[in-house]
């Protein structure tokens, strides 16, 4: 139990995939306008993470690696990835219209969200332990449903933080060659920094 929760703290603060592997900056930056939006896509990429981690890792273990079939993975986990994307997608036009409308195409474009795929080859590598990375193993399932929901909530809690800044910052006085992206990417900066804070963290 006491490395589920370490895992799951450190998926969150130490290693998140916006701050620490800045994975996912596309639809990070262009969907961060306002919070609605951006935890609506937060949820969605949590959900989508939380599914392809274990499933990737399940065709990984007793799958590809007894067929040695280990090449294969990387086509396969975007095959996986984009077959629960697209449910996803069909989920929130279907209950939620109005935030299908907002998110317009990076909805599906989680398909190709580099912190989703980066989420399951960071999976497969802890499968694979090399001794000199300081990391513990994914030894089972549960471990990787750990992983997955900690880097969706770390991700989540990274968009809808910059949104809620960036909201506040449509009414402040910001100099006109910073304007948009240089003050977004500012922002992001600093929010990484005070994300270094966690590193060494261990519980």
């Amino acid at each position: 139990m006491e490395h589920l929760i370490n895992l799951f703290v450190r998926s969150i603060f130490v290693d998140n995939m916006i701050f620490a592997f800045f994975l996912g900056m596309c639809s990070y930056l262009a969907v961060s306008k306002n919070v609605k939006t951006a935890l609506g896509l937060g949820v969605a990429v949590t959900f989508v993470l939380l599914i392809t981690v274990p499933v990737d890792y399940l065709l990984q273990v007793h799958v590809l690696d007894p067929l040695d079939l280990s090449y294969l993975s990387f086509i396969l986990f975007i095959a996986i990835i984009a077959g629960i994307v697209q449910i996803v997608e069909m989920f929130v036009e279907r209950f939620s219209p109005s935030l299908y409308a907002s998110l317009g195409i990076f909805l599906p474009l989680i398909a190709v969200n580099c912190a989703i795929m980066g989420a399951s080859l960071f999976m497969q590598q802890r499968i694979q332990m090399d001794p000199t990375v300081n990391t513990q193993a994914i030894a089972n399932v549960w471990d990787a449903l750990v992983y997955a929901l900690g880097s969706g909530i770390g991700w989540l809690l990274a968009i809808v933080g910059l949104a809620a800044i960036r909201e506040k910052m449509a009414y402040t006085d910001v100099p006109k060659p910073l304007q948009g992206l240089g003050i977004t990417f500012i922002t992001v900066g600093l929010m990484a920094m005070a994300f270094m804070c966690f590193s060494g963290l261990k519980l």
